[in-house]
């Protein structure tokens, strides 16, 4: 099969991955062999256009502004993801953990308490941890530098490279670099707000602050929360004040989490000039810190990163998460109590639970999970499946049943 054809379907599976079931999603699968076709002309013939967005406001983990692509616009994120990923990441520094294979927020928290130790040799000697949030980020994100710094990170030459050792030299009809950059400047360039369908009630938007709203951005500011381009692209803004720190600064303890970043130094004062620098650099880029979230402190008081509360010795789990799986685990049991549920609802509460415990099993936290889980009522739970003894998961009865059942009839093999 052609290379682009090839690719535009994986694009389709991975973009569907976790939106099964969504109405995009449902109506884009009826006859979508048919509309990925269409799609790939569009492309070829340079008619592809941006469709319309959802917009509506959420309020955890935090309240934010979310712009939901439409389908179709998704399958075009997950491919030009694919073609300039590759190219992207190894300029990216280990220290960037968001949108990034292997570097997620429990790598993000693994680092911070490493650099700690590293920063204050194993706890031995002083040492001050200056943690910084930048204010707006995504609404501030200027879209011509965004297209510049995309340019000078990805030549043509090696784009073309990079297509050669992926397609190991056979590319046939592959997506050229400039049909691949004018696909990138029209989604960079489109304006999600014109036209977007409104989800919930206006009255959401009363509480945002005007730092986080794409409809009270600047213009040609602003990258809309919720794609997966976007996600990309805030790493691309900030590659180079990620090395402007670690090699101008020459600041080795650094870490940063989309606009959320940390730096440790032995010197609160050399922190302080620091912190100068940063807001200098940043203006430059059309940034700006934020003036409530600026925290230096001895490293021995610790520091929130990522829902976790880093401190020497020991990491603990978040306030909000510890909050939000209390209330979890009370919804479940107070459902179970209340009726009987269908298979479906017992799926999605083991999904549920499992996913808190799958988290929480990577701090100290087995004493909260106990007295959570079978608080009562306590056996409520056990109606229809049972915990593991280290409290890392649940498992249902008909799961049990039915490995039990596979373990017989490889036996019987």
């Amino acid at each position: 099969m052609q290379e682009l054809k090839y690719n535009l379907f994986n694009a389709y599976y991975e973009a569907r991955r976790n939106k099964r079931n969504t109405h995009n999603q449902i109506k884009f699968e009826i006859n979508y062999e048919e509309k990925l076709w269409e799609l790939y002309d569009d492309l070829q013939n340079g008619n592809y256009k941006v469709g319309k967005s959802i917009a509506f406001v959420i309020d955890e983990p935090v309240k934010r502004e979310i712009f939901a692509a439409d389908f179709r616009d998704r399958i075009i994120h997950h491919l030009l993801f694919h073609y300039i990923n590759p190219i992207l990441e190894p300029q990216f520094i280990d220290d960037s953990y968001s949108c990034r294979r292997g570097k997620g927020t429990l790598m993000g928290i693994q680092r911070a308490y490493k650099h700690m130790k590293l920063a204050s040799c194993n706890f031995t000697k002083t040492a001050y941890i200056l943690k910084l949030d930048i204010q707006g980020y995504f609404m501030s994100i200027n879209k011509d530098k965004l297209i510049e710094k995309l340019r000078a990170m990805i030549p043509e030459d090696t784009f073309l490279q990079s297509r050669k050792i992926q397609t190991n030299g056979n590319a046939n009809e592959d997506l050229d670099f400039n049909s691949m950059f004018t696909l990138l400047e029209r989604i960079i360039k489109n304006d999600p707000v014109s036209g977007c369908s409104i989800k919930g009630s206006y009255s959401d938007w009363e509480a945002l602050p005007d730092s986080k709203s794409l409809f009270r951005a600047k213009p040609n500011c602003g990258l809309p929360i919720g794609n997966l381009t976007s996600q990309l692209f805030s790493n691309v803004y900030l590659n180079t004040f990620d090395h402007y720190v670690k090699e101008f600064l020459e600041i080795e303890a650094y870490g940063r989490y989309v606009d959320d970043f940390y730096i440790f130094h032995h010197s609160k004062e050399d922190l302080q000039n620091i912190l100068v620098k940063c807001k200098r650099f940043l203006a430059k880029e059309g940034l700006m810190l934020h003036p409530k979230k600026i925290y230096l402190q001895h490293y021995s008081k610790g520091f929130q990163f990522l829902g976790a509360y880093i401190k020497p010795h020991r990491i603990y789990i978040g306030k909000k998460t510890a909050k939000r799986f209390k209330s979890k685990v009370f919804h479940c049991k107070s459902n179970i109590c209340q009726r009987e549920l269908s298979i479906k609802d017992i799926q999605d509460m083991r999904a549920s639970v499992n996913s808190y415990l799958g988290i929480m099993s990577h701090y100290n936290t087995y004493h909260l999970r106990l007295k959570t889980l079978f608080r009562y009522p306590s056996c409520a739970f056990h109606k229809y499946g049972y915990f593991s003894r280290d409290l890392k998961k649940i498992t249902l009865y008909t799961d049990s049943l039915q490995n039990s059942l596979d373990e017989k009839d490889f036996a019987k093999i």
